[in-house]
């Protein structure tokens, strides 16, 4: 992954409660909007690697379509299995109305 900020979308199109697919670079990054704050997670599921962009976003949790996996958008730790391992969390920052990406977290 980059190691540099990169414009990604704008604060207007990802209102509370939604979520947007996104690429950088071969990453396709999951943004979720959660009470105002923006977070960003990998797309994948790692459990059978369904696009989580298909899924259910409630609150601050992102279920898979596949199998009900689901996972907190803002630590990517797993809620429910049978995912076992987290996902990848992206730093984010929101400069203006501009929403950036980040390394990840790890």
């Amino acid at each position: 992954m980059q190691q540099e900020f990169v414009k990604v979308a704008e604060v207007g199109e990802l209102t509370p409660g939604q979520m947007r697919l996104v690429s950088v670079g071969s990453q396709r990054i999951l943004l979720c909007n959660y009470g105002g704050d923006i977070y960003a997670v990998e797309n994948s599921c790692t459990h059978e690697q369904g696009r989580l962009d298909r899924g259910l976003f409630y609150e601050h949790e992102v279920v898979c379509p596949l199998h009900a996996a689901s996972f907190d958008v803002r630590t990517g730790e797993v809620i429910t299995p049978p995912a076992m391992a987290g996902l990848t969390v992206y730093q984010v920052k929101v400069e203006g109305d501009t929403i950036l990406i980040g390394p990840s977290s790890e």
